[in-house]
């Protein structure tokens, strides 16, 4: 397994979670790492990523402000930190890797990724 999510769960509208994405150094060491999520009947989206340069980072705009995403090389493990969540941010949440130099760029389309996690259900109550 290239990708491992982890952190989704249950909580109330306006809480925070923090998910992270462990993947294996090779993969990990040359690649913009990027989260993506799927609400029910919807297609997957983009909601943010970050180049191997931690200075780049690109969010959808729907959660710009709330969410972060950083990466920790020691730990080859991406981070979306999210705060003040909604029930509309309700999805389940894949982390995602794309082969790309230091400075990205940072994709945003599924197609552009080619390695990825198996998803981690984030659910927000209202």
């Amino acid at each position: 397994v290239q990708l491992q999510a982890s952190g989704g769960g249950l909580v109330q509208a306006g809480g925070s979670l923090k998910l992270s994405c462990a993947a294996s150094e090779r993969t990990y060491s040359r690649s913009t790492m990027g989260w993506f999520r799927q609400a029910p009947g919807k297609e997957r989206e983009f909601v943010a990523g970050i180049a191997r340069r931690v200075e780049v980072t690109t969010y959808s705009g729907s959660v710009k402000g709330r969410f972060t995403v950083s990466r920790d090389d020691w730990k080859n493990t991406a981070y979306l930190q999210m705060n003040n969540l909604k029930p509309e941010d309700t999805a389940v949440y894949y982390c995602a890797a794309a082969t790309a130099g230091p400075w990205g760029p940072v994709r945003t389309t599924t197609g552009d990724y080619s390695d990825w996690g198996q998803g981690t259900q984030v659910t927000v109550s209202s």
